[in-house]
C-alpha cells in the first residue's frame, strides 16, 4: 500500500515538490505524516464548485497542480503524499450527515447527506482515519474548530459549535486506489445535481464559492 497507481501518482514531479515543500526538515514518518496533514487542510483552497470529477481532474499530480478541491480530491492527494515519504495509505468513502451546510451547498448535493472522502495511513503499527479536508480560513468562516491531526489518534469527527460532530451514517469501503468507475457512479447516484459532462469528462456546476456562502448556514 505505498506503491505509486493511476491515481495516487506520487511520483509525478509536481506531487514531489509539494511533499518535499511540506515536509521541510522533519525526518520521523509521524512528523511528516503531521505536515502532509496540514500541507493538504490549509495548503489546498477547500471548494466544491467547478471541481474536476473526471479520470485526469482525480489524479494526485492534476490536484497539486490545481491547488483545490474538496474531500475526493484533498484525500487523494494527502494518501498519494503519505505514501511518497513510505507511509501505507487508503483512500475510504463513507456517508455522512454535514449539519453545518449552506443552503446552496445542500441544493448542490441534494441535502444534507453526502458522500464523504477521507484517508487512512499506517503509523505506529495502527490504521488511523484522517482527515485533511476543511481549511483553516474556512472552518473560521463557519465558526467552527478546524480538525487538527497529532499522528497518534484519528482525525475523523470534525467538531461544530455548539459541541455537534459530523454524523458518519455508512462507510463504502478502503481501497488501494480509487476504483473510479464504483466510487464516482455512487456519487453520481447520491448527487446528481453535481455533475455535468463536459468534454473531458464531469465537472460539478458553478454553484458560488463556499466562502461567500458562509453568512447563508
Amino acid at each position: 500500500m505505498t506503491h505509486p497507481t493511476e491515481f495516487l501518482d506520487y511520483r509525478d514531479q509536481r506531487v514531489q515538490d509539494f511533499v518535499a515543500k511540506a515536509i521541510g526538515d522533519a525526518t520521523t514518518r509521524k512528523d511528516r505524516a503531521v505536515r502532509l496533514f496540514y500541507a493538504v487542510r490549509d495548503g489546498l483552497h477547500y471548494e466544491v464548485s467547478g471541481q474536476d470529477l473526471s479520470r485526469e481532474g482525480l489524479r494526485a499530480s492534476a490536484i497539486a497542480a490545481r491547488g483545490q478541491g474538496f474531500c475526493a480530491h484533498k484525500s487523494i492527494l494527502y494518501a498519494a503524499a503519505v505514501r511518497a515519504v513510505g507511509i501505507p495509505s487508503r483512500i475510504v468513502v463513507s456517508e455522512v450527515r454535514n449539519h453545518l451546510a449552506s443552503p446552496a451547498l445542500k441544493a448542490l448535493v441534494g441535502g444534507d447527506t453526502f458522500v464523504h472522502w477521507l484517508t487512512s495511513i499506517q503509523l505506529g503499527g495502527r490504521w488511523l482515519y484522517v482527515t485533511p479536508v476543511f481549511n483553516k480560513v474556512l472552518c473560521r468562516l463557519y465558526r467552527m474548530p478546524p480538525l487538527e491531526f497529532d499522528g497518534e489518534s484519528d482525525a475523523r469527527l470534525h467538531p461544530f459549535t455548539g459541541g455537534e460532530q459530523m454524523e458518519f451514517l455508512t462507510e463504502h469501503g478502503h481501497f488501494d486506489d480509487v476504483d473510479y468507475d464504483r466510487l464516482i457512479g455512487l456519487m453520481r447516484s447520491r448527487h446528481p445535481g453535481m455533475f455535468t459532462d463536459g468534454p473531458n469528462g464531469a465537472v460539478v456546476p458553478d454553484a458560488g464559492a463556499l466562502a461567500a456562502q458562509a453568512t447563508e448556514s
